[in-house]
């Protein structure tokens, strides 16, 4: 969620920078980007879609949780690969909007598009297809949305409004989740049709709902970095050589290379916990999808408790 990473702070471009404060509900708008994507991890990547994939699409579970863990590695390459070119990029040309607006788009569609994900094997290709393109649009819409702050929030609140927005993520993820719990697993709606699982298959539509519903109040409120004029063939030449000139002097940045080594090393350890805390619990425990969801309801309280309390802590620090 809502995490700034130091290159995420060091602007590229000094006259870039919005020449305004920006106001209070441009960074409440901000914030609730968290609220708004939050469903997507909770739902698809972590607790629902990940044991209904494993349970019922494959039919197996270990080569379901096989070929999810796959998925996922995939759209980390391919992210891994594009993100500094794509920073890079966005940097050059200034505006981080048109990229967030962009990859928001591609993480519902595909989203919503799990709703064909039907309990049967021939159904496997499209569900890992839709996983992979939606993670690849939301981890990107995460980094522009946390490459926005720096602009937003003085130096001095940064911490607090990361953790606030981490916070709201959580909370987003909670509501989204009692929601598939209490409205479509234990009282499931009557035109929904159980045995094609659309109790669960409803997870994609909803996510791509709520992030909907819930993110354009960025869009309207929150303000940009002014554009450089750059055309986007000049944006990426200018972007290219940035890029260029910032891996051959990583060797002379100790600290930043000690930082990029260790956080790969803890991201690493997250995103193993949320890629397989809901399939493992499904396939290693005998958790069915209701209690593998509220499973993911009590981590959510607690998670979101701990973002919120040490959002002060972190500027402190």
């Amino acid at each position: 969620m809502a995490k700034v990473l130091p290159e995420q702070v060091i602007p590229a471009e000094r006259g870039a920078l919005p020449t305004a404060p920006c106001p209070r509900r441009g960074l409440i708008a901000w914030a609730f980007y968290d609220w708004a994507n939050s469903p997507f991890t909770t739902l698809i990547i972590t607790f629902v879609f990940p044991a209904y994939f494993a349970q019922a699409i494959t039919a197996n579970e270990t080569r379901g949780q096989a070929l999810w863990g796959y998925a996922i590695a995939v759209s980390g390459l391919i992210i891994a690969v594009l993100s500094p070119i794509l920073g890079a990029i966005a940097d050059a040309g200034g505006r981080r909007k048109p990229w967030l607006l962009v990859f928001t788009l591609l993480c519902i569609s595909a989203s919503a598009l799990l709703w064909y994900a039907r309990p049967q094997p021939t159904s496997i290709a499209l569900s890992l297809l839709l996983t992979v393109l939606a993670n690849i649009g939301f981890e990107f819409g995460v980094a522009f949305n946390n490459a926005m702050l720096p602009d937003l929030a003085p130096e001095s609140h940064i911490g607090r409004w990361s953790g606030w927005a981490w916070g709201l993520g959580y909370a987003g993820g909670l509501a989204a989740l009692a929601i598939e719990l209490f409205v479509f697993f234990e009282q499931p709606l009557s035109w929904l049709n159980r045995a094609g699982a659309e109790q669960v298959r409803i997870v994609g539509p909803l996510v791509a709902l709520w992030f909907a519903l819930f993110t354009w109040p960025l869009f309207v409120w929150t303000p940009d970095r002014p554009g450089t004029g750059l055309s986007i063939f000049s944006a990426t030449q200018r972007g290219l050589v940035m890029l260029r000139k910032t891996l051959r002097n990583l060797s002379e940045e100790r600290n930043l290379l000690r930082f990029l080594v260790a956080h790969m090393l803890y991201t690493d350890a997250l995103v193993g916990i949320f890629t397989f805390g809901g399939i493992y619990a499904a396939g290693t425990f005998g958790m069915t999808l209701a209690e593998v969801t509220l499973f993911g309801i009590i981590l959510n309280v607690t998670a979101g408790f701990g973002a919120f309390s040490f959002a002060w802590i972190d500027d402190w620090i």
